[in-house]
C-alpha cells in the first residue's frame, strides 16, 4: 500500500468515490420510489375517504332534508292541534255557559232533543200547534187545520182522521187520507183545492208520525196548489209556509225554516195588519227558530214585538203577556241581560199577585219582595205561609227566578223562591193556576 504513488491513490479515491455516489443514488432512487409508493398509497386512502365522507354527507343532507319536512308536518300538526285545542276550550265554555243558561228556560222550552236531525229540542219546533188554533181547543189537528181550510165534503174524513190519529191509529188515518186523495185526484184532478186540504191532513198525521220528509213534500205539493188557486198572500197559504217551517225545523232546517216563517209573517201582517194578536203568533213562532240558531238578539227583537202588540191589543192581564214576558226573560239571559231579565220576572209575578191578593202593600207583597227583604235581613215568616199558598205563580217563573238569584249571589232570597216553588209545584196543577198564568192561547 505504501508502495502505491499518490497519482494511483487518488484514482483509487475518485473510483471508490463514483462507486459510493452511485450506489447513494441507487438508495436516493430506492428511497425516493418508496416515498413516492407511500404517497400514492396515502393519496388514494385519502381519496377513498374523501369519497366516503362525500357519500356519509350527501346521505345526511338528505337525512336532514327529510327531517327538516317531518319537523314541518310535525309543527304544522302541532299548530292545529294547538287551534283546536283553544277552540275545544273556547266551546268547552260555551257549552258550560249554555248550561248555565239552560235552567233559565221554560218547560215548552227544553228538554231532550227530538227531531231527525238530532239537533234543537222538539217541543220548541211545535210552532203548528200554536198557529191556527180552534177556539173549541180538542186536538192537535183540529187546531192547525181551520175552518175555511176544509169544505163540507171533507169535514168528514177530517174529523175521522183527528179522532184515529188521537187514539195513535195512525195506520188508519194514513188510510183513510190515501183512499181519498186517490179517490179526488181521480174525479176532480191533481190540482184541485181539496186536494191541497187532504196533503195538508195527511202532512199532519205524517208530522205526528216523525215522518217529517214525507210531511214536507206532501205540504210543498198543497202550497202550489194553494197559491195558484188563492194567490200567494192568503192566510192559507201563510198556514202552509208555517207549517212547513215547523217541519223544516224538526229536521235541523233552521235557516230554511227561518224564510219560510218569515214569509207566513209578510202575508199575515199584509191581510191581518201589522198589530194584529194572530201576528203575534208569527212571531213567536220566528222567536222559537231563532233561539234554536241562537240569534238571541232577533229572539228578543220578535218577543218585544209581539208582547207590545198582546199589550195593546189585549191588555196586560191577558195571560200572553206573561207568558212572552218569561220568554223574553229567557232571551235576555241568554244574553247575560241579567237585570232586565230580573225585571221581567218581577212584573209577572207582582201582576199574579196583585191579580189574586190586590194591590201591593208592606203587608201584602209578592213573593220576589218577600225573598229579598230576607236576604237584606228583614224577613218576616208571616208573609211566607200567604205567598207560598198563592196559586198565582208558575213553577217555571219562580224556578227561574230562583236561579237567577243564585246566579247573582242573592242565595237566601234564592231559597225563599226555590221552597214557594216547590210547595205550589205539590200543591197546586198547573189548570189551576191563576189566570194570567193559564196556557190556552188568545
Amino acid at each position: 500500500m505504501e508502495d502505491l504513488s499518490q497519482s494511483e491513490i487518488m484514482t483509487q479515491l475518485r473510483s471508490t468515490m463514483k462507486v459510493l455516489e452511485w450506489k447513494c443514488m441507487k438508495l436516493h432512487s430506492l428511497l425516493f420510489f418508496q416515498e413516492i409508493t407511500v404517497v400514492s398509497d396515502c393519496v388514494q386512502s385519502s381519496e377513498a375517504e374523501k369519497q366516503r365522507l362525500e357519500a356519509q354527507c350527501k346521505r345526511l343532507l338528505l337525512e336532514n332534508a327529510w327531517l327538516r319536512e317531518e319537523l314541518a308536518t310535525v309543527q304544522g300538526l302541532y299548530r292545529q292541534s294547538e287551534v283546536k285545542v283553544v277552540n275545544l276550550e273556547e266551546e268547552i265554555k260555551h257549552l258550560k255557559f249554555v248550561n248555565e243558561i239552560s235552567k233559565y228556560d221554560s218547560p215548552d222550552q227544553s228538554g231532550p232533543p227530538g227531531n231527525d236531525a238530532g239537533g234543537k229540542d222538539d217541543k220548541k219546533l211545535n210552532l203548528d200547534e200554536k198557529d191556527e188554533h180552534d177556539q173549541d181547543g180538542t186536538t192537535v189537528m183540529s187546531q192547525i187545520i181551520s175552518n175555511y181550510e176544509i169544505s163540507a165534503r171533507l169535514r168528514t174524513l177530517h174529523n175521522l182522521v183527528v179522532q184515529y190519529a188521537g187514539e195513535d191509529r195512525y195506520e188508519v188515518a194514513v188510510s183513510l187520507c190515501k183512499q181519498a186523495l186517490k179517490d179526488l185526484e181521480r174525479s176532480s184532478g191533481r190540482d184541485h183545492p181539496d186536494v191541497a186540504t187532504i196533503h195538508n191532513i195527511l202532512a199532519l198525521v205524517y208530522k205526528d208520525q216523525g215522518k217529517y220528509k214525507d210531511a214536507a213534500a206532501l205540504l210543498n205539493e198543497a202550497l202550489v196548489i194553494r197559491a195558484k188557486h188563492l194567490g200567494p198572500d192568503h192566510p192559507a197559504v201563510a198556514a202552509i209556509l208555517n207549517n212547513l217551517a215547523v217541519l223544516y225545523g224538526k229536521r235541523g232546517k233552521y235557516r230554511e225554516a227561518e224564510l219560510l216563517c218569515k214569509r207566513a209573517l209578510e202575508i199575515r201582517e199584509k191581510v191581518l195588519g201589522s198589530d194584529h194578536p194572530d201576528v203575534t203568533k208569527q212571531l213567536n213562532n220566528l222567536a222559537l227558530l231563532c233561539q234554536n240558531q241562537g240569534k238571541y238578539a232577533e229572539v228578543e227583537r220578535y218577543y218585544q214585538r209581539a208582547l207590545e202588540i198582546y199589550i195593546n191589543c189585549l191588555g196586560v192581564n191577558d195571560p200572553n203577556v206573561a207568558k212572552t214576558k218569561t220568554n223574553l226573560a229567557s232571551a235576555y239571559l241568554k244574553q247575560a241581560k241579567y237585570a232586565e231579565a230580573e225585571a221581567l220576572y218581577k212584573e209577572v209575578l207582582t201582576r199574579a199577585h196583585e191579580l189574586e191578593y190586590g194591590k201591593i202593600s208592606e203587608t201584602n207583597k209578592p213573593i220576589w219582595m218577600i225573598a229579598e227583604d230576607r236576604q237584606n235581613g228583614k224577613f218576616n215568616p208571616a208573609l211566607t205561609s200567604q205567598a207560598i199558598a198563592q196559586r198565582s205563580t208558575v213553577a217555571t217563573t219562580l224556578r227561574n227566578l230562583g236561579a237567577l238569584y243564585r246566579r247573582l249571589g242573592k242565595f237566601e232570597a234564592a231559597e225563599v223562591i226555590e221552597e214557594c216553588a216547590g210547595r205550589s209545584g205539590k200543591a197546586v196543577e198547573v189548570s189551576s193556576c191563576l189566570f194570567c198564568f193559564r196556557s190556552s192561547q188568545p
